[in-house]
């Protein structure tokens, strides 16, 4: 009887220097120059300073030390940068170097998901895949991931969703290993990591769990009973892992903890099922200041404008070589022995947990009519890099099949042919790049025609020009990303800009400003400045004000003898102050400045008792209804 399931295989030397390489690799385009961003995303760094001071604004998300409004996610991310800050101190390095390890742990764990997979499903074939060649394959999948324009840029960014990415590569890892002895514990796992990336950008974090659930149900080698059951200790535990959290804060009296920022209602779970939930989907979204403008949808959504340039070079191979996956998996199906998978099951896991993943989670990004930003694409980074490597390698494994060398010939030339458009897009020294990709591309096309006729080295050869041909603009896009300054709300990867719902309104990309517009600490900038906006857009809300010295000075004079500083309308604008002066500086009707927090009574209070040392006036977006209190309290 045929011995199935995964066999640990001891990796040479080779294979241990490539990964190495690889992760620093990666280290270095995601840590290179870091500091030239500044404190990145002010809004998510002035929490982290606060959380660095204040436990209780550590353990809410607050944007102050004084606890008077949250941030609009859970706090998951905030804690890690908190604690980062805590340790070494406020800089530019303390808060981005985080995301940037979570970004060389997402490729790693990436890399190890994959060669399970492969290695369980040992390369089965017409032209069987050998040991190395499985590794070679996994470290490809990663590699593209790696290098996928949008990762590249939120891995050297302070927004939620660098945590975020981690933690669903992570339940991926953990359904893998389920499925390979129906392995109850791990699947429990995967859904506490699922959980906590809820606690990371709540329901975004549920777009993978139709794949892992797919995937399981289909590929652990038990009876129906028995992974129903698993599913439900599985949603059990993801429930826990955050549920406590939810409890916690909504049993909290409001009194004793921060406004829930985000919210009409002072509540996470209208934050949850409302502004960052159903809103989202529908585009009613009470409080919002997008008026509806964030680009259209529809299937091609991913492809066109900046999003084109951030994610989608290798979606179309993707879906195509992880769908052939799928189809050799079923053509060669057989069910595995007792509790250890098949072949075909391990192959069958691993092809529907990516493309399920990059599927749902497109279908999600193209058709939803509330807010959307270019960089929200990075949750489709691992699920492309997983599907080139499983998909890729199924296929070239059965090249002696003509169908195969088709799909595998027609997969290169498209992808060369989109890489030109959309380096067409950049124009300059891009357009001469683009065509040498679709030169050869074009070349390795017409040479997969003749694969299963070549010898080992001159396949292996084919297949890395191949590879590389398809990962040339990725990169161009990525290391032109990592040499410039990323600042503000909204950001965009690559050199091709965009507006609303395209890329940034009103400038997401920028020279980093904090004490008169110099970065922390008063190093100067080492990357290319970004394309600034004009007036932060949307009523100014969306990039932070430049502090003078005049009003640092101001604003740090007798600071110990207030809670705030200084309040003015919008979580930017007060991440801003806080950031120069060290004080806290409440944010008048949080990120959109249209929670109500406070309320006129409360600020006036406040003012009364000498909390507040000064008012900052400031505009007022134009919010799709929400509170009117921060134009009630400016007119006050």
């Amino acid at each position: 009887m045929p011995h199935y399931g995964y066999v640990e295989e001891r990796p040479d030397w080779l294979a241990r220097g490539s990964v190495a390489a690889l992760l620093v690799a990666v280290a270095a385009l995601y840590l290179w120059g870091l500091s030239a961003s500044g404190y990145a995303n002010s809004f998510y760094s002035a929490a982290a300073q606060a959380g660095a001071d204040n436990w209780i604004a550590w353990f809410f998300g607050s944007l102050d030390g004084g606890n008077s409004i949250t941030v609009d996610k859970p706090p998951a991310a905030i804690w890690l940068m908190a604690l980062s800050v805590r340790l070494f101190g406020l800089s530019s390095w303390s808060i981005l170097v985080p995301e940037a390890l979570l970004g060389v742990a997402s490729v790693g764990v990436l890399f190890a998901t994959l060669r399970r997979s492969l290695t369980a499903w040992r390369g089965q074939g017409t032209h069987p895949l050998t040991a190395r060649g499985v590794h070679w394959a996994a470290l490809a999948g990663a590699a593209t991931f790696a290098l996928t324009p949008v990762a590249t840029l939120m891995f050297r960014f302070n927004n939620p969703d660098a945590l975020l990415v981690f933690t669903m590569v992570l339940a991926s890892y953990f359904t893998v290993r389920a499925t390979e002895h129906a392995g109850r514990g791990w699947l429990a796992l995967a859904g506490v990591a699922i959980g906590f990336g809820f606690l990371t950008k709540m329901l975004q974090a549920f777009l993978v769990l139709p794949a892992l659930v797919v995937a399981y149900w289909f590929a652990a080698p038990a009876s129906w009973k028995r992974k129903l059951v698993d599913l439900l200790v599985a949603f059990a535990a993801m429930v826990a892992s955050f549920g406590w959290y939810l409890a916690a804060v909504e049993l909290t009296p409001a009194s004793l903890r921060p406004y829930i920022g985000g919210s009409q209602n002072n509540s996470i779970v209208e934050l949850i099922l409302s502004y960052n939930g159903l809103g989202r989907i529908t585009g009613n979204e009470t409080g919002s200041v997008g008026g509806g403008n964030w680009g259209s949808t529809g299937i091609l959504r991913m492809f066109e404008g900046v999003s084109g340039g951030m994610v989608s070079w290798l979606i179309p191979a993707a879906l195509v070589l992880a769908t052939g996956a799928i189809v050799i998996a079923i053509l060669r199906w057989r069910r595995g022995s007792g509790r250890t998978q098949s072949p075909s099951q391990a192959l069958i896991a691993g092809a529907i947990i990516w493309l399920g993943w990059l599927v749902v989670t497109a279908l999600v990004f193209s058709f939803m009519a509330g807010i959307y930003h270019d960089y929200y694409t990075v949750a489709l980074a691992p699920a492309i890099g997983g599907a080139v490597a499983i998909g890729g390698a199924a296929v070239w494994a059965e090249r002696g099949r003509p169908t195969a060398r088709i799909v595998l010939g027609a997969t290169t030339l498209a992808t060369g042919v989109w890489a030109l458009a959309l380096l067409l897009q950049a124009g300059g020294w891009y357009t001469v790049l683009g065509w040498t990709v679709f030169g050869v591309s074009t070349l390795a096309a017409l040479a997969m025609i003749w694969a299963d006729q070549l010898s080992r080295p001159l396949a292996t050869a084919l297949v890395t020009v191949a590879i590389g041909a398809g990962l040339a603009g990725p990169l161009a896009y990525s290391l032109n990303t990592a040499a410039t300054a990323h600042t503000g709300s909204i950001v965009t990867a690559g050199p091709v800009s965009g507006t609303m719902g395209g890329g940034r309104p009103g400038g997401g990309q920028g020279g980093p400003g904090t004490r008169g517009g110099q970065p922390p600490q008063g190093q100067p900038g080492t990357a290319n400045p970004g394309a600034a906006g004009q007036d932060g857009g949307m009523g100014g809300l969306l990039n932070g004000a430049q502090v003078s010295d005049q009003v640092l000075a101001l604003l740090t004079a007798n600071s110990a003898d207030y809670t705030w500083v200084a309040a003015t309308t919008g979580s930017q604008n007060a991440a801003s102050y806080q950031l120069a002066s060290g004080d806290a500086v409440m944010a008048i009707g949080g990120f959109n400045g249209s929670d109500p927090s406070p309320t006129l009574a409360q600020f006036q209070a406040y003012v009364a008792t000498g909390k507040i040392h000064y008012y900052i006036a400031g505009s007022v977006g134009q919010a799709s209804g929400g509170s009117n209190t921060a134009a009630q309290i400016g007119e006050w």
